[in-house]
């Protein structure tokens, strides 16, 4: 039997030969590109029936008129500002992240724990207002499966159930359409939430860890990046929950 090799079979070295894996990646950051994926599809599912309940409304909640206030400033006329400064400050803790990452590829401990300390403010801050928003809707009667004309709900259009949600509507009022509004804003939100707070453990935990040496005597910040793959993508789902919850 031949031994000979063929020029197929060879293993090609040029650029543009082919010859490399795609799979040559950290183990570590294999899994975590894995596990986002699957998140990634639990998150769509939420936004994709949040999307269906919406638009197979005849009338919905008005954004502007639901997220108008500031808390603790003004109960409103200020339309989207308190979530605009939400939104900003998730995607500012999402540059610290990039920067903490760069910081660690120069093996710079000191830039590390800097950029990181930021990045855990960010997160930190976006938790403390989506409680403070969470809190100003349960005062104005929105919750799991309440809205404001709960209470008094005694027929789905009646009068006292136009007076209790008008303001929150833009024309016609429907009582189904505001509590599955609440139904899903707080699911949603809550799930968001839930994944900002497990990242801020997650970078806290780095911190601790980098401030304790760990990553210099391995060598690599490595573990950054592969927690920073996580800030980002949790940073992009916001991306799609403000832009369904806010603005459509």
């Amino acid at each position: 039997m031949s031994t000979t090799v063929s020029q197929l079979d060879k293993v090609k070295t040029g650029p543009w030969n082919g010859g490399k894996s795609p799979w040559n990646l950290e183990y570590g950051k294999i899994m975590m590109w894995f596990f986002l994926v699957g998140d990634a599809f639990t998150f769509s599912a939420f936004l994709v029936y949040y999307g269906a309940q919406r638009f197979s409304h005849a009338v919905w909640p008005d954004p502007d008129k639901v997220f108008q206030s500031i808390p603790g400033i003004t109960d409103g006329g200020q339309p989207l500002v308190f979530v605009g400064l939400m939104t900003f400050i998730l995607i500012m803790s999402s540059v610290t992240m990039v920067l903490a990452v760069e910081a660690g590829h120069r093996n710079s401990k000191h830039e590390v724990v800097k950029w990181m300390l930021w990045t855990i403010l960010g997160g930190l801050m976006f938790v403390g207002c989506q409680a403070l928003e969470w809190t100003h809707l349960h005062h104005e009667g929105f919750w799991f499966g309440r809205n404001p004309a709960t209470d008094i709900a005694t027929h789905m259009e009646g009068a006292n159930v136009v007076e209790k949600l008008g303001h929150f509507f833009t024309g016609d009022v429907s009582y189904t359409s505001a509590l599955q509004f609440a139904n899903l804003f707080f699911t949603i939100t809550g799930f968001h939430g839930f994944h900002v707070t497990v990242g801020i453990i997650l970078n806290i935990i780095i911190l601790c860890m980098t401030l304790n040496n760990t990553f210099e005597k391995r060598g690599s910040y490595l573990m950054i990046e592969k927690v920073g793959l996580y800030w980002h993508f949790v940073d992009l789902v916001w991306v799609f929950v403000f832009t369904l919850f806010y603005l459509v």
